[in-house]
Parts: structure tokens; sequence; C-alpha cells
């Protein structure tokens, strides 16, 4: 892994609630002694975790100027609930729409650019986030997303009829087969090794009414890639073996979106922030902090008052609250 200075960093994690009454981990990354250019919201990947996986991520992007806040979902890192179950994916996504919707309240970032930043489901995730109310948000960066189940691995419809009656009667059985996901995401051996060392990264198969929503999710996803109309920046390894990157390409030829860019990466595979060679991981973060600036140079564009939402749903109380200052 690429050596970063940790000189300018805050480094935070508190535990909220949600609107369920779970308590839920979130953390976050701050540059010091710099203008914060915007805000980025990490939507972390199926069985992964903000702490240690997006670790990396946060502190790039602090370094870069940004503010950056993660959450970990129900049933996922150190948030409550049955590991990696998910049993509604429309309360993931309100869960974290509420939390980034919160974090945006505070006075000091009332005029920032807010960026949502999903990777894998993750992507899925702030796709979702931003359809609830897409006018509030300036931009989504996209790297490797699951936003439409490609037609070589989708089901047929008779299987996934058996699916859900079977998720009525057994849904958190973990008895979806699958190939390992991290072996075929990580292309690094060092690198694929630290992932999964991760103590709070699930390894299990995946529980039937998780995989069920995950579909849903994704065919929620592709029914609306014709009406994306954010500026994003989605990102792909063309040797991906776990989301098609003819997917990113299908949303980038379906979105409406005046301002889209799609990078496509020649021999990388899935984990373009955290499974490359090191030379490669820095080509994407180029990519990507160049889309950001560029974007949080035109906030008349994307935050102008009038494309603002006037709702704004508070997160429930924050439980306690850690902060500290990383030094060299």
């Amino acid at each position: 892994m690429v050596a970063i200075s940790e000189c300018e960093i805050v480094y935070g994690e508190e535990y909220i609630l949600n609107s369920r009454g779970m308590k839920l981990f979130t953390c976050h990354w701050l540059p010091v002694e710099k203008d914060i250019k915007g805000l980025i919201f990490l939507c972390h990947g199926y069985g992964m975790e903000c702490s240690v996986y997006t670790r990396e991520t946060g502190m790039r992007l602090a370094i870069a100027g940004y503010a950056v806040y993660g959450i970990d979902y129900e049933g996922h890192g150190k948030s409550e609930g049955l590991q990696c179950y998910i049993p509604k994916f429309d309360q993931l996504v309100a869960d974290c729409e509420a939390y980034f919707k919160s974090i945006t309240e505070r006075e000091e970032y009332v005029d920032k650019p807010r960026f949502l930043c999903g990777e894998s489901m993750g992507g899925a995730v702030a796709i979702l986030v931003s359809k609830r109310d897409p006018s509030f948000w300036s931009g989504l960066v996209l790297v490797a997303p699951m936003c439409k189940i490609s037609e070589k691995i989708k089901p047929p419809p008779v299987v996934t009829a058996i699916l859900k009656r079977m998720c009525r009667v057994i849904p958190t059985w973990r008895i979806v087969p699958t190939r390992d996901v991290i072996d075929n995401a990580f292309k690094e051996t060092v690198k694929r090794e630290q992932i999964r060392s991760n103590p709070f990264a699930y390894q299990g198969q995946p529980r039937l009414l998780t995989a069920l929503e995950m579909l849903k999710a994704s065919e929620k996803v592709e029914a609306n890639l014709s009406k994306i109309f954010l500026p994003f920046l989605c990102l792909h390894g063309e040797a991906d073996t776990v989301t098609d990157p003819e997917v990113s390409k299908s949303l980038y030829n379906e979105s409406i979106s005046l301002d889209k860019s799609l990078k496509l990466y020649p021999g990388m595979w899935h984990g373009l922030t955290t499974g490359e060679p090191d030379q490669n991981v820095e080509i994407v973060f180029r990519d990507i902090t160049e889309w950001l600036d560029k974007r949080s140079q035109d906030t008349e564009v994307v935050t102008s008052p009038q494309l603002r939402s006037s709702s704004i749903t508070p997160f429930n109380s924050k439980l306690s609250a850690q902060e500290v200052q990383i030094e060299c």
C-alpha cells in the first residue's frame, strides 16, 4: 500500500441511531488547516465497512481537501444487526440519506458541494440515495458500481420466483452459492490477504433475503438509468469479474446527464481503490480527485439555492463521538 502522510487529517468516529432504533457506526476524515472544497459521503460495498476498508479512500480524499464521511450499513462492520443481513434495501438507503443530510445541515457545510461516492453495491446505494432527492446532490462518483445485473448472470424469472418463496421461510439462511468475492475482486495478493484479515468484513455466503434484496435493488437502479441527470464519474476495471464493465457502459449510454464521464482501465480488476498495484491505485485516485476538483469549482451549476431540497430529515440522536488529530 502506498505511503500517505497522516499529518493533516482529523479522524473521528461516532455511533448514531437510525429510525428503527438500531445503533449504526459512522466515521469521518477531515483536512486540517485547509479550506474544505466539498463533502464526500462514502457508500461501501457488500460485506465491507468504513473504518478499515475505506480508510485509504477517506485519507486520500481528505488530504485532497474534502470532508469525508462514511457509515456502516445495518448488519455491516461495527453497526448493529444480523451480520450482512439486508432485510430491506430501501431501509439501508434511507439510513444513508438521513445521516448524510444531517451532516450537510452543519453551519460550516451549508454552501459546500455534496458528492456521493459508492463502490460496488455502494454504487447502487449512492444512485438510490440520489434518486430520492436528486437536486440536493452535486454529483456521483461510482467505482465498479452494481447498477444493473449483467445478462450473463441474471437469474431467469422462475429462479427469482423460487427465491421469493424461500425467503418467506428461511430469509436469513446462508445458502446462496457464490464464488469467493475477495479472490476475484482484489488483484494484489498482499492486499487481498489484508482485506481477508479485516475482522469487520463479512466473508460468508450471502443470506437468502440479502441476495434477493440486492437483485431487486439492481433492477430498480437499472429501471432508472435513463433518469439519472446528476454529474457523475464512473470508473471500472475492464478485467472486473464481480461487476460487469458493460453495465457501466450502459449507465453512461442511457443516462441523460449532460456531465458524465466513464473511465475504463484495461487489465484492472474490481477493487480499484484497494486491490490493485500501487501505481494503478494512484491513477484511479488521480482521476477521482481531478473530477471532484473541477465540479467543486463549478458550484453555481450544481448547488444553486433554487435546486436545493427544502426538506431535510434529521437523523436520530447521536450516541457517542470520538475524534483525534492524526500526528506524524
